[in-house]
């Protein structure tokens, strides 16, 4: 992956600040368009990275997220799993029965109403998402080894800041608890 010039972020004052809302603590568009890239690329990076790693991995990342709410909510609805992840539930009924052919997880009775059904994490899908999960933190320590002390220590000082916007944001949603 080539290296690419980091766009400079704008210092509250600064003529970016136009067009901004005129809502008090409002982020101005141009922050927003920043972490947005930075958001966006560091996702693109560490999918086409963890091949290094992890090449045989096929899962797709609509599956691997269903497997992380699982691994943190369940047993658990079809409907509550799409309401976590802003899917449809057909589209989640679909990916769920891909995971079921490929023994990540099992549909059982909700034994609170038999009438309906729950999802849970077989021990091979437990096992796929411990292996994800560690392929892709070997790969994010890496990098951030790489990395001057300094910007190592920005990276951590955002990080509460980073799972406030997450539960921010899932709250604009209507999701309820955010999901770290």
């Amino acid at each position: 992956m080539s290296a690419q010039p980091r766009p400079e972020a704008s210092t509250p004052g600064s003529a970016a600040q136009a067009g901004s809302d005129d809502r008090a603590g409002s982020v101005q568009a141009p922050e927003a368009r920043l972490l947005t890239e930075a958001v966006t690329r560091l996702r693109r990076a560490l999918r086409s990275s963890i091949r290094t790693d992890y090449p045989w991995e096929t899962l797709p990342m609509a599956q691997v997220e269903l497997l992380q709410v699982l691994g943190e909510h369940s047993p658990a609805r079809i409907s509550d799993l799409a309401a976590r992840r802003r899917l449809a539930p057909s589209t989640v009924s679909g990916l769920i029965g891909q995971m079921i052919s490929a023994g990540l997880v099992a549909r059982d009775v909700d034994a609170a109403d038999r009438r309906a059904s729950v999802v849970t994490l077989t021990d091979a899908g437990r096992e796929k998402l411990a292996a994800w999960t560690t392929a892709h933190e070997r790969r994010i320590d890496a990098a951030l080894g790489a990395l001057d002390d300094d910007a190592r220590e920005a990276i951590g000082n955002a990080l509460p800041a980073l799972f406030q916007l997450a539960e921010n944001l899932g709250s604009e949603a209507g999701e309820g608890t955010p999901e770290r």
